[in-house]
């Protein structure tokens, strides 16, 4: 067995990613939590929509909008390979709803003819020539890179008054940061999915009501006067940018996981939507530091370790959960056949 599961040592496993590591691993940390966090406050709404599906399809079918941007760019830039992936997702989200509504296949076959459709045929655009000189590969696409995150850095130089305001903030002094007069701001890959978390955070702020509406009863949202239609489509918009910008991170595969898993938990525990909003930044923390331990100890992808991360806190909630757990209510019905058992208390004379 200790062929095929390594040794757990505490010191290697728990304190080195912090210690000796901390300058890859804080990067790692931060890009996890801000992909589970995005994926999860819009997978809240897909999974009260039923729509979880809707994002796996995004999630594979953006692969020939990247191998084709790939083909007209000849360059692996982030603007071209955006576009391309970003208008994937619409037109994917666009042949669902035109399969559905113009003939008689249900929605959960139109999304499976959709997406196993475009995947495959990114999948063979990027099995061509062009491609074998550059990172634009199965693997990258299937998985992710999300342990290379902390390897391409934003850095400045600092004059001297900046550098010794920047010296006196606690943080900011460490050797994470500041190396002699040169300031690490963060991976470009991190600042693009700090913006987007941050406008997806904005934007479920202020189409909070439409959003909530139309998730529950589209009758209701048309006597609101709520377009539902248009909500739906920027609900998917949303969706698209998100699954674009995680693309690179945490690959085809797994960005499906973090739109569902942190939702999932969060609706076992509670039923109020913001609620649901605050337990799903939970699982994002959690999943993410777990995932970094789980992938320190068995050597594997740590955005395959976040996931299997957010899949053990899934099944504690699922056992655990006041109201909804198994437990809870295996107990509940061995209380309720004691209870129907027992003769009744006869009434005193």
């Amino acid at each position: 067995m200790n062929e095929f599961i390594p040794a757990f040592e505490w010191t290697r496993v728990m304190v080195e990613p912090w210690t000796d590591n901390l300058s890859v691993t804080l990067w790692i940390f931060v890009m996890g939590f801000l992909i589970s966090a995005a994926c999860g406050l819009i997978g809240n709404y897909l999974i009260l929509r039923r729509m979880a599906l809707v994002g796996d399809a995004i999630s594979h079918s953006i692969l020939p909008g990247l191998a084709i941007a790939f083909l007209f760019s000849k360059s692996l830039q982030t603007l071209p390979m955006f576009f391309g992936a970003l208008t994937a997702g619409i037109v994917t989200t666009l042949l669902i709803e035109l399969i559905h509504k113009k003939s008689r296949v249900k929605q959960d076959a139109a999304i499976g003819i959709t997406f196993s459709t475009l995947f495959a045929i990114g999948v063979i655009i990027i099995s061509f020539g062009q491609t074998d000189s550059v990172h634009l590969d199965a693997e990258c696409v299937l998985y992710g890179e999300i342990a290379f995150v902390g390897l391409d850095l934003v850095q400045t130089d600092l004059g001297e008054k900046t550098l010794s305001i920047i010296q006196k903030i606690p943080g900011l002094n460490s050797e994470v940061f500041l190396q002699g007069n040169t300031l690490t701001i963060a991976p470009p890959s991190v600042i693009r999915m700090a913006i987007v978390t941050v406008v997806t955070i904005l934007l479920i702020l202020v189409f909070y009501k439409e959003l909530l509406v139309t998730s529950f009863d589209s009758g209701l949202s048309s006597s609101l006067g709520i377009n539902s239609t248009v909500t739906h489509y920027v609900l998917m918009g949303m969706l698209s940018v998100i699954i674009v910008s995680a693309f690179e991170a945490v690959g085809a595969i797994l960005v499906i996981a973090m739109l569902i898993l942190p939702g999932a938990t969060a609706s076992l525990l509670a039923h109020r939507l913001p609620k649901m909003f605050f337990l799903t930044l939970v699982h994002a923390v959690l999943s993410s530091i777990g995932g970094i331990h789980l992938a320190t100890w068995l050597n594997c992808s740590p955005a395959g370790a976040m996931v299997v991360a957010g899949s053990i806190l899934f099944l504690g909630a699922w056992l655990f959960s006041p109201k909804q757990g198994l437990l809870n209510r295996w107990f509940g019905r061995k209380l309720d056949d004691i209870n129907e058992g027992e003769d009744p208390i006869p009434a005193e004379s």
